[in-house]
């Protein structure tokens, strides 16, 4: 009897370590046109929870102030799209931009990227 219940209860817990959420994109860098100091750019990156699990995402991080993440306020269900809204602003930022953002997140991986790259023209003075 035993054995009959650690089969059940191993088994049970196995099937369960398969119900996680898996992070899908469409795109994970995106190269916006060449842009005016000043100006703001605004970008909506499309993904797909593809695992089993609702897809939560809790926070992100960013390198400066002027890059801005809106990120979905209610989980992705399993087979569901979900979007991330960037705004990056350009004031005082010249020529080439290459910037990362880090998304946190409850899948195997707990982290994923986003990427975007810009040259800013700078304003004449």
């Amino acid at each position: 009897m035993k054995l009959f219940t650690f089969l059940i209860l191993f088994l049970n817990s196995a099937l369960g370590f398969g119900q996680e959420a898996e992070f899908s994109l469409k795109e994970s860098t995106i190269k916006f046109p060449k842009t005016k100091e000043g100006e703001v750019v605004e970008h909506v990156f499309v993904f797909t929870n593809t695992g089993a699990a609702p897809l939560i995402i809790d926070e992100y991080s960013v390198a400066c102030k002027c890059t801005k993440i809106v990120l979905p306020k209610d989980p992705i269900m399993p087979g569901n799209t979900g979007e991330i809204k960037l705004t990056f602003d350009t004031e005082g930022k010249y020529y080439q931009q290459d910037r990362t953002v880090i998304l946190a997140m409850n899948t195997r991986k707990k982290t994923a990227k986003l990427r975007f790259k810009i040259f800013v023209i700078p304003r004449e003075e």
